[in-house]
């Protein structure tokens, strides 16, 4: 018999009984679907992370961990253990070994986006991706104490356009009852996208800061002590402290001892981190989570062709009529046995197919949600090599299945009269 007629059988086998095996197919195509996915979604979120801050050789802050400075400074998530010194701050921006220093301040939020205080050096310095520079899109630079620059996702979101007011709130979470109503800030630009957490940032002086707390005691304004807008611009508002600082060395091959002196810095406690080490750090704490979810969707796979073979065997018991013709016309047990193994290849195949058809359907349709809702910008692009022999692995994995069905076949055409015996 040759290929092309055990093929065409196997074809013709299958589209008798398409309505038994299609729900199958659908629970095989949404099973590895799954698992395409979780590998995508795990490539993509690490590129993301990997690109939130890129020609920074080292982040600056008070006493504390590496994941967590790097978490508040860079991803804006969770609240730094104290602050980092003005004096300090000054100090370190004159060593001759640095090239920039930026000043980071954090506390505040806008409608639960992260208000961060900096300045012109922000704009300059700061890169992301492939040494990618910031740039705006809309506007300028805030050159007033009470100006605003938005991140592109909290711009997009919200429907602000440069000349609109908006209010800070008092503290970071994403609801506060207590408002710096009496200083409104407006809307100098809007940054261009970046995909990373500058897109969720909302960017005002260290001097607006400093001026929307003066007379602020324990959490509140007190009545009488606060400044005007006037007065505020007038008045020195040089902070005290700051949370947290992004410096660029001159040479690289300085950055470790740069580090050290930090690190060992006299005039307080302070923590100087590599970003590359503490994101290989963050990997390697979310690197057994990623294990056990990717476990778990092959076990999601693995039942799926369990139910498959099942199928194919509970069908086995019905096709004698069909086996028996096939024998009468001078079919092999080995063609028989092959039948079984090509429709359950051809199944997976299929499924596989489908299921990449539908993920990047998927895709199109949540990659807007996910950014305008996370901040995480999900690309469309090829498979990469891992996610390829995933999806390879499938069609293997049923061959290696079907052969159960098969060997039960070719063992029972090899017996005399073994399907009617059966």
């Amino acid at each position: 018999m040759k290929p092309s007629l055990a093929l065409s059988l196997a074809t013709a086998s299958l589209w008798h009984r398409r309505r038994i095996l299609l729900l199958v197919t659908l629970t095989l195509t949404l099973s590895v679907s799954l698992l395409l996915g979780v590998q995508y979604l795990r490539t993509e979120v690490r590129q993301s992370f990997n690109s939130a801050v890129s020609g920074t050789d080292l982040i600056i802050g008070a006493r504390s961990g590496e994941l967590n400075l790097l978490l508040y400074s860079v991803f804006h998530i969770g609240h730094a253990t104290n602050n980092l010194g003005w004096n300090s701050f000054q100090e370190l921006a004159g060593d001759d070994r640095i090239d920039w220093l930026i000043p980071l301040s954090l506390g505040d939020s806008y409608r639960g986006h992260r208000v961060v205080g900096t300045d012109r050096r922000f704009l300059d310095y700061y890169q992301y991706g492939d040494d990618q520079p910031l740039q705006l899109v809309k506007g300028q630079w805030f050159s007033d104490v009470f100006e605003v620059v938005l991140g592109a996702q909290v711009a997009r979101t919200l429907g602000h356009r440069t000349g609109d007011e908006i209010v800070l709130s008092h503290g970071g979470g994403r609801t506060s009852f207590v408002k710096h109503d009496q200083h409104p800030f407006r809307v100098s630009g809007v940054l261009a996208a970046t995909g990373t957490p500058v897109d969720r940032g909302v960017y005002v002086s260290l001097e607006g800061l400093e001026a929307i707390h003066i007379g602020w005691e324990a959490g509140v304004p007190a009545p009488g002590r606060t400044l005007s807008a006037d007065a505020a611009r007038i008045r020195e508002l040089t902070p005290d402290t700051i949370t947290a600082a992004l410096a660029g060395i001159k040479r690289p091959i300085l950055t470790f001892q740069v580090q050290r002196d930090i690190n060992q810095y006299a005039g307080e406690p302070l923590s100087a981190i590599l970003p590359g080490v503490a994101l290989a750090q963050l990997w390697q704490v979310l690197g057994q989570f990623e294990l056990l979810l990717m476990g778990i969707t092959a076990f999601v796979v693995v039942i799926s062709l369990t139910g498959l073979v099942t199928v194919l065997l509970t069908l086995q018991t019905h096709r004698h009529q069909e086996i028996a013709v096939l024998r009468a016309n001078g079919a092999s047990p080995s063609l028989i046995a092959s039948l079984y193994l090509l429709e359950c290849t051809g199944l997976a195949v299929t499924a596989t197919a489908l299921a990449t058809g539908l993920w990047y359907l998927a895709l199109l349709a949540v990659a807007p949600w996910l950014l305008d809702t996370f901040g995480l910008a999900i690309n469309l692009r090829p498979l990469t090599g891992v996610e390829s022999l995933l999806l390879l692995s499938v069609p293997l994995a049923g061959l290696v299945v079907g052969a159960i069905p098969a060997i039960k076949a070719w063992r029972l055409g090899n017996r005399p009269s073994g399907w009617a015996a059966e």
